[in-house]
């Protein structure tokens, strides 16, 4: 039996209850120079405003929010461990300073911070962050002279940086990370794509983490484009900048396939807009075509087959299930 010890931790950080009680200053203290080891001040005269989704599986942590603009400082004092910080500006900019080195990061960049050394961090305009911290340990294998990394700029289109915040989605999955063992899988996966993102080598062992993201990203295109009749593994797979082989594999390695993810993700599709009570007035055959279903006796035949009844069965039991 599997012992759980790796519990997804999640926690929600907020300046804005401190604001409306003029207590900012115990904000700064509490969350700020304690929690997140920082000092933390506002610039410019704006208002000070945090807010943070903090996620920590083992050995990796991502937090996710918007600021207000502000400055932040490490200091010596506030150095508790060496791990590497990847900060990721979704909006907004920044400017890191740290190891006489100054990074100016616009929207959709990244850039790599070392929580071993003092650093500050401007951050003139309203934006958004993600932050991911990971283990120096895990890194070092694969990353020659990582502090050289420190204060290095990572480019909006840089294939591996999508990949990476691509696939970090994954911790708002439940179902990805049911287990301890699910939990340690991602956060492995994550230090892969770090490691490649800083220069490790695309091969074992280090190909897992890069498998699994761009399975992620496959699917997370096909999500998008599911209701697209003409949706293709060519049309995926040029899209991806991977070969329609690379990718027929991806799904292969899962034990499905292309034609299978994109019919049950369809199926799935329609039987919520069916048992839908705000659309039990739209014709059984407009919710087909709309969830991607171009022949509606194909579209029949294989829900019945998924749910064990008819489109208008699922939709008369939901009726009176509700």
């Amino acid at each position: 039996m599997e012992v759980d010890d790796h519990e997804l931790v999640r926690l929600f950080v907020s300046s804005e209850p401190y604001a409306e009680s003029g207590q900012l200053d115990a904000f700064r203290e509490v969350w700020s120079r304690k929690m997140l080891r920082y000092e933390l001040e506002p610039i410019d005269g704006h208002p000070l405003h945090f807010d943070a989704v903090i996620r920590s599986l083992p050995d990796l942590t991502m937090a996710s929010g918007s600021r207000s603009p502000m400055r932040t400082r490490r200091a010596n004092e506030h150095i508790d461990h060496d791990d590497f910080f990847l900060v990721v500006f979704t909006e907004g900019a920044g400017e890191l300073n740290e190891r006489g080195r100054v990074a100016n990061i616009g929207a959709g960049e990244a850039v790599l911070s070392s929580n071993g050394s003092p650093a500050s961090f401007v951050i003139p305009t309203s934006s958004r962050t993600i932050s991911y911290r990971f283990s120096r340990a895990l890194l070092r294998p694969h990353v020659r002279n990582l502090d050289d990394l420190v204060a290095r700029p990572f480019a909006q289109d840089d294939q591996m940086l999508r990949l990476l915040v691509g696939y970090s989605k994954v911790l708002n999955d439940q179902d990805a990370l049911a287990t301890a063992g699910l939990r340690r899988a991602v956060s492995v996966h994550m230090h892969d794509l770090a490691a490649l993102l800083l220069g490790g080598k695309a091969e074992p062992p280090l190909n897992q983490g890069l498998q699994a993201a761009r399975l992620k990203a496959v699917k997370d295109e096909i999500l998008l484009r599911l209701t697209d009749s003409d949706l293709s593994v060519d049309a995926i797979a040029g899209s991806q900048q991977v070969s329609e082989r690379y990718m027929r594999k991806l799904f292969a390695a899962e034990g499905t396939t292309f034609t299978d993810f994109v019919r049950e993700a369809r199926l799935a599709h329609a039987h919520r807009r069916l048992t839908d009570p705000g659309q039990s007035h739209r014709p059984v055959q407009a919710i087909a075509y709309e969830s991607g279903f171009g022949d509606l006796s194909y579209f029949n035949r294989t829900f019945r087959q998924r749910y064990g009844m008819t489109p208008s069965e699922a939709r008369e039991r939901a009726r009176q299930d509700g």
